[in-house]
């Protein structure tokens, strides 16, 4: 029998090291990335209160047909800045999530940059 490593096991092993040191405040809430394979879904959170001030995803977008590539996760990453911006929200900490910094959630990131928010 051929063991296969779970790949989600080790990334949720890799997410709890990440949060021990990632934690959102008021003024700097986190912004959480979770990575599915048709959508790609964005939180900004506010840790010490335990809420979700915001959220987008793929979902949201109408012109988008397909949710599980680049670009439309850099449309997410600049969704998710322009309602944090109309919250007054300008700096957050960005959470990979334990996935690599790479494809989908780097275009999200880079999305995010270009919509103003700052990490």
């Amino acid at each position: 029998m051929i063991n296969k490593p779970n790949s989600n096991k080790a990334r949720l092993r890799r997410h709890v090291r990440v949060r021990k040191k990632v934690f959102g405040t008021a003024e700097r809430p986190r912004l959480n990335v979770y990575r599915s394979l048709k959508n790609i879904y964005a939180q900004v959170i506010d840790d010490t209160a335990g809420v979700t001030l915001l959220s987008a995803s793929t979902l949201d977008l109408k012109d988008v047909e397909y949710g599980g590539n680049k670009e439309a996760a850099r449309e997410v990453g600049k969704l998710v800045a322009k309602k944090a911006l109309d919250k007054g929200l300008k700096k957050v900490i960005f959470d990979r999530g334990g996935y690599l910094y790479h494809g989908r959630v780097q275009e999200l990131a880079e999305g995010a940059r270009e919509g103003g928010l700052e990490f």
